[in-house]
């Protein structure tokens, strides 16, 4: 299948490479004109621009939108839809607001062009895991692109099967699922991320008092000196809170186990705000969401060991830079 795709970060990049060995036909866009050189040389056709890239899809076009959140997404969108036309598929496959996706959704279907958000997890890691997709928008467009979702997808791989899931049937199992109407896929991946927020402070903080527990103020007797990489490698095997989150905490504690080279800023997507901001219009109590996200917030003027792990499992699984760290690098450079 034919597919536009815009973005060739971390993720617009891998997923082009993904769609081109499972034999796809790629047309890439993206601001660096390195980018797109380097894609084209392995294969995909390049584009000079949004009207270049789709003037070499053939209708009906598809074209997939893997930009940053808020402005560059809502311009990148919108310019495409300029050069679309009737039958015309844009997908969102960002991190955007769902009401967002509402709300073009809505304008671009008195033009004929359907518009379906994905909600994709798999970080850098996804162009050989496969990514995880939530999908929202019209039943026609998302079917005509079940070949590209079925291509990005884990597929069952060797995970075992849920009992009774057989007599179930549908794409979950592959790991894409079309959640239903515009903004849906999106508000899915939003809740996915409040909960990733959660996940992550518990073995923050859990480890954190492992890192304490050699603490002076403590009774010698009850003075415990852990390893904290064998720690996390034992949970990991058979262990009722084994996950992949948690083996990137594994691989990052046997890198260093002070996780030294994290200042502990860590950075919010912005969709565990979206995620709170929804619990309150629904009146549901997320208590644990809540702190998760105040901690990251608090990252920002005091670090923890706790705060650095969360900085390290972002690093692990997105590929995301500490801001601080960032900013330290600039101002010893200047």
């Amino acid at each position: 299948m034919q597919l536009g795709m815009v973005g060739l970060g971390r993720m617009g990049a891998n997923m082009t490479r993904r769609l081109m060995r499972g034999g796809h036909q790629l047309v890439v866009s993206d601001l660096s004109a390195d980018a797109v050189k380097q894609l084209a040389g392995e294969g995909a056709g390049g584009s000079s621009s949004l009207e270049d890239l789709v003037g070499k899809l053939t209708p009906p076009r598809a074209a997939w939108v893997m930009v940053p959140s808020g402005a560059p997404t809502e311009q990148t969108v919108q310019k495409l839809a300029q050069y679309m036309q009737a039958g015309d598929v844009i997908i969102d496959g960002g991190n955007s607001y769902f009401k967002d996706d509402v709300r073009r959704a809505g304008e671009f279907k008195g033009k004929g062009i359907h518009y379906v958000d994905v909600g994709t997890s798999g970080g850098v890691w996804g162009i050989d895991r496969g990514y995880c997709m939530m999908i929202g928008g019209p039943k026609e467009a998302v079917q005509r692109l079940d070949p590209i979702f079925k291509t990005l997808a884990p597929g069952v791989g060797d995970i075992p099967r849920t009992p009774g899931r057989e007599k179930l049937g549908g794409s979950a199992e592959q790991g894409y699922i079309h959640c239903g109407p515009s903004g849906s896929g999106h508000f899915v991946k939003m809740v996915h991320n409040g909960i990733e927020y959660g996940i992550m402070q518990a073995y923050a903080e859990g480890f954190d008092i492992f890192k304490n527990a050699i603490s002076k103020d403590l009774p010698e007797n009850i003075r415990y000196d852990l390893n904290l990489p064998d720690i996390a490698e034992v949970w990991r095997r058979g262990s009722v809170i084994s996950s992949w989150l948690l083996d990137l905490t594994a691989m990052a504690l046997t890198e260093n186990p002070t996780l030294s080279e994290y200042e502990g800023y860590v950075q919010d997507s912005g969709e565990g705000r979206w995620t709170i901001q929804a619990a309150l219009e629904e009146a549901v109590p997320a208590e644990v969401l809540t702190a998760a996200l105040y901690v990251r917030f608090r990252s920002r003027q005091q670090h923890t060991f706790a705060e650095k792990m969360l900085s390290a499992m972002r690093q692990k699984f997105g590929g995301h830079i500490e801001a601080g760290a960032a900013e330290a690098k600039i101002k010893k450079g200047a």
